[in-house]
């Protein structure tokens, strides 16, 4: 039997694939078709301090092979999920990682606080959110401010701190460097493609809020580059995702350099998309001789 147990930052996981944050809910959905225990982890919905209702609709417009989405972060927030969620998840034997977002570095810090607190394993800091101080400008966008964050946060947080990076960037190496040096645990990658979609009957935007997140099969090639980049750029664990839709993209992913996946968009037209993946991996790994799933990692060979 091949190992698939994996470690981030401390944190240890039956087998190296996780759902991604914001398609899987609190994980009381999917429960009806398996048991979330058999995940290695779950990255649940991005929260906020206080209730977000979100965007206006529309919301979603789908892409070829992939979907734009301008949600806007709709949660019941912290406080919400620890009354009703937490006990919940905490008895379902899978590694809980909360997803934590903001629009300002002291509403951040309270939230990851408050979540140290909690029986989440790890948190991952969503650096992809406006700072409404600085005029609506991500905070992972710009080396200086993704710091500023990372080493505020880190005050407060007594969790593994793993930070979810922005590909709407020029260099994402100079990111993930940045976090590192104030402290981050691990990096997580890549979040959604900024992207846009138009009605040409009513010459509008598809969406309401003009431009959304492209996630789906679509992203996976500028994922892949990005986690080998990143994985060559700084020592922490890299956690790769971005168009994961099947076995062969997580290995692939893992050989990039990543120690752990998550899987996102897929599931909405496959809920049984990381059990399949999982199993397709271990698979590959008997057929192959591989005794430790983590003997992969970080083994492409560049030409």
């Amino acid at each position: 039997m091949t190992n698939m147990k994996v470690n981030v930052a401390g944190v240890e996981f039956k087998n190296p694939v996780l759902t991604a944050s914001g398609c899987f809910g609190f994980g009381r959905e999917y429960e009806q078709m398996y048991p979330l225990e058999k995940l290695g982890g779950i990255c649940l919905k991005g929260m906020t301090l206080n209730e977000k209702l979100g965007n206006p609709p529309c919301r979603i417009a789908e892409t070829p092979k992939g979907i734009l989405n301008s949600v806007g972060l709709q949660n019941p927030g912290v406080e919400a999920f620890l009354k009703k969620d937490m006990d919940y998840l905490s008895k379902k034997n899978t590694v809980l990682v909360a997803n934590a977002a903001g629009s300002c570095i002291e509403d951040y810090c309270a939230l990851v606080e408050r979540l140290s607190d909690s029986k989440v394993d790890m948190i991952e800091l969503n650096i992809s959110c406006p700072n409404v101080k600085k005029g609506g400008v991500a905070f992972g966008t710009k080396a200086e401010a993704a710091a500023e964050m990372v080493k505020a946060v880190r005050k407060v947080c007594k969790k593994p701190l793993m930070v979810k990076l922005s590909p709407n960037v020029t260099d994402i190496t100079e990111i993930a460097k940045a976090v590192e040096a104030e402290g981050a645990d691990a990096v997580s990658l890549i979040n959604t493609l900024l992207g846009m979609r138009i009605d040409i009957k009513s010459r509008r935007p598809v969406l309401h809020n003009n431009v959304g997140g492209l996630s789906g099969p679509c992203v996976f090639p500028i994922a892949l580059r990005m986690v080998w980049q990143v994985s060559n750029a700084v020592k922490i664990p890299v956690v790769g995702l971005g168009g994961i839709e099947k076995w062969e993209d997580a290995i692939e992913m893992m050989m990039a350099g990543a120690r752990a996946i998550q899987v996102g968009t897929a599931m909405f037209y496959n809920p049984y998309a990381p059990l399949q993946i999982i199993e397709g991996m271990e698979n590959w790994c008997k057929e192959n001789k591989i005794d430790d799933i983590n003997d992969i990692v970080g083994t492409v060979k560049p030409w």
